[in-house]
């Protein structure tokens, strides 16, 4: 019988339901030590926050809407504002506490210790006059006072902080969403952990429902294959707490994507891009530009609306002049690949050019490069060019190496290892080993799912047990081949070349009800779209009423 497939879903909501805009509210000062003077509410777009500190009336609005850009991740932002508070009064111990927290972002991997840990010993000698603030600026400085730590060391030093900061000041809601977040950021694919946080987080939430880092955090807890229907409501809500940030109204769709809702992830990303080219570029274009077109040629490419995917990698190609960050390199690298791996472009895959544009600097992204190389060797293999499939397995063997030394785990040199052993296999099957090419993407397939995404990406090129499912379409083994397709589409509902590829097995089975219910949902996938896709014409062929005729 075929299972139902998994369709977008919107939960109800586990809290009090949000405005459209909430504006940053300057909230009364609670408990002994906060200041004496309240300050006047203040107006702006970021959401709500509360930050008292015992600086002047003059930064006092400053800090909190550099608070509130931090919740964001819009660091740079952030950093700016803290700097100019800095300047203005130096004596002010949250203002260099804030300009520390700005130069690390622990769930994306990045810091930048020699520029931030100044600013944390500031923090600490200059001895603010409360204790509140005095364990702020002790814990930002426990993520910097160990030179010789590891990136998750230094992680786990803030949170151990930060856990304890939040037992002290339990009413502190932005103390309680700085510990949120640090927890998550240890481990964020442990189910214990998302749990922990949510219960933090949510706690925030009933008390201020558009609190910005709350709600942020929220969506990274449920950005996960078991938790992702119950984030709807959090993603529902995100983007019209901040309607012009971008990442604001990038990260509804980290929730989107995994409930296959592709008209959100569009709308929502090209709303983020466009808001990202208003940002300052000292740096260069904001990574938060090219992170939400990877979001919106993701989107496209499941709808099979293959002219606007078409137009989103001709835009991040009219300027190469993008801030060097994480999110940055993967999505320059991954939106052509992408290009060609969806639309089974396996010749021009094949003649990908990694490390592009030249003028960034890849040296410091082994694991971006890596997806470059990895469509590279996919198209070699699947067009009959051993040799270039294995230099790019080679090339990947030292991505490999040079990933781990990078980040100090394993979690990217595995990534990169599944990468390997993807183009062995389909390698392996073009040289006539079937046997041994089946086992060797099983493997793939049985590693990758044993890692949850990263929050950088929108899903993979195309998933191991989605590709394993073609390689035993293949060679003849459609009832496996379906399994794999079905058990792709459980993690990742809605991709257009899984359910293709379960409409293919169904049908070579010979069970054409399933068969033709893979079919329309293919077309509903695709509604209103023109496309010459691989599979349009033969799902329109088998479903010829449409797909409202289907059973």
């Amino acid at each position: 019988m075929l299972s139902s497939p998994r369709l977008p879903h919107r939960s109800g909501a586990p809290w009090s339901a949000l405005p459209v805009l909430v504006f940053l509210v300057v909230l009364s000062a609670c408990g002994p030590e906060a200041q004496t003077d309240a300050v006047p509410a203040q107006t702006h777009d970021l959401g709500s926050v509360d930050f008292p500190t015992s600086c002047s009336d003059a930064v006092q609005s400053d800090l909190e809407r550099g608070v509130a850009l931090l919740h964001h991740m819009t660091y740079v932002e952030a950093r700016s504002i803290f700097e100019e508070a800095a300047e203005q009064e130096p004596q002010c111990a949250m203002a260099h506490w804030g300009l520390a927290m700005s130069h690390f972002q622990p769930l994306w991997g990045e810091e930048d210790v020699e520029s931030g840990r100044p600013a944390a010993d500031r923090a600490v000698e200059l001895q603010a006059p409360t204790e509140r603030e005095r364990q702020y600026a002790a814990a930002v400085h426990a993520y910097y006072e160990a030179p010789a730590a590891s990136r998750i060391e230094r992680v786990r030093s803030w949170e151990e902080a930060m856990e304890e900061f939040h037992r002290a000041f339990p009413e502190d809601q932005e103390a309680a969403a700085f510990y949120a977040l640090a927890h998550l950021s240890t481990a964020p694919a442990d189910p214990a952990v998302q749990e922990r946080t949510s219960q933090v987080l949510d706690g925030i939430l009933r008390e201020s429902p558009e609190h910005p880092g709350a709600i942020h955090y929220a969506i990274h807890a449920h950005d996960v294959d078991a938790r992702a229907e119950d984030g709807v409501t959090y993603a529902d809500a995100y983007g019209d707490i901040a309607p012009s940030n971008p990442h604001a109204l990038h990260m509804p769709s980290h929730i989107y994507v995994r409930v296959a809702e592709w008209d959100e992830v569009i709308d929502w990303n090209r709303r983020a891009a466009d808001a990202a080219l208003e940002l300052p570029d000292d740096e260069g274009i904001s990574l938060h530009y090219s992170h939400a077109l990877d979001y919106l040629m993701y989107g496209y490419l499941q709808r099979g609306q293959d002219d606007m995917a078409r137009e989103v990698l001709q835009e991040v190609r009219e300027d190469e002049h993008h801030q060097p960050a994480f999110g940055t390199a993967y999505a320059l690298a991954s939106i052509p690949a992408r290009w060609h791996v969806e639309r089974r472009d396996w010749a021009g895959a094949r003649e990908l050019e990694p490390r592009v544009p030249a003028r960034f600097p890849w040296d410091d992204f082994p694991e971006s490069e890596a997806i470059s190389h990895y469509a590279r060797g996919l198209g070699a293999a699947r067009t009959g060019d051993p040799d270039q499939a294995r230099a790019s397995i080679d090339r990947l063997e030292e991505l490999e190496d040079a990933a781990r030394q990078a980040w100090g785990d394993e979690y990217w040199a595995r990534q990169i290892q599944v990468k390997q052993d993807a183009i062995a296999a389909w390698t392996t099957l073009a040289e006539g080993r079937t046997g041994e090419a089946v086992e060797v993407m099983t493997e793939a397939a049985e590693l990758h799912e044993e890692m949850e995404k990263s929050g950088v990406t929108p899903g993979d090129l195309q998933p191991a047990q989605e590709l394993l499912g073609d390689l035993l379409m293949e060679v003849d083994r459609p009832a496996e081949a379906r399994a794999a397709f079905e058990r792709s589409l459980e993690t990742w509902p809605g991709r257009y070349h899984a359910v293709l590829g379960a409409a293919r097995a169904a049908h070579a089975l010979g069970q054409e009800d399933d068969a033709q219910a893979y079919y329309v949902q293919l077309l509903e996938l695709t509604a209103n779209t023109q496309s010459d896709r691989e599979g349009l014409a033969e799902a329109l062929e088998r479903v010829p009423e449409g797909p409202g005729g289907g059973p």
